[in-house]
């Protein structure tokens, strides 16, 4: 089966749909890309699960990108700590950096909310 198989020849539809709930790092941060367009960035930390026997706690640390304008206002308000919900999509972004491409695999939130808000002072 080739790389680019059709649904069809397959019998199953790709999907690519993502829904974490874990903290917020440290503070999201506006970033403005030379295009012009800004985006919203996050690093949300996730307890992994399944990791029977181990003795310490594992976590996963993914990094995420907002782009919608709905969403982005929501993420200006969230801070470190905050316990979050976020769904979207997996994406890999092509970039130059230093002369060189480069490249990030990433969420592409379109949703989320905040679950519960760090505790303060």
């Amino acid at each position: 089966m080739s790389a680019r198989a059709t649904k069809e020849e397959t019998g199953a539809e790709s999907v690519n749909e993502v829904r974490l709930v874990g903290r917020i790092s440290q503070q999201p941060e506006e970033r403005v890309l030379p295009s012009g367009d800004s985006l919203w960035t996050f690093r949300i930390v996730l307890t992994r699960t399944g990791e029977r026997g181990r003795s310490r706690r594992c976590v996963d640390s993914l990094e995420c990108a907002v782009w919608a304008g709905r969403v982005r206002r929501s993420v200006a308000g969230w801070g470190a700590g905050d316990i979050v919900e976020v769904t979207g999509a997996v994406r890999r972004r092509f970039f130059r950096a230093g002369g060189a491409a480069a490249s990030r695999v990433e969420v592409e939130v379109t949703g989320g909310r905040v679950i519960r808000r760090a505790a303060s002072g």
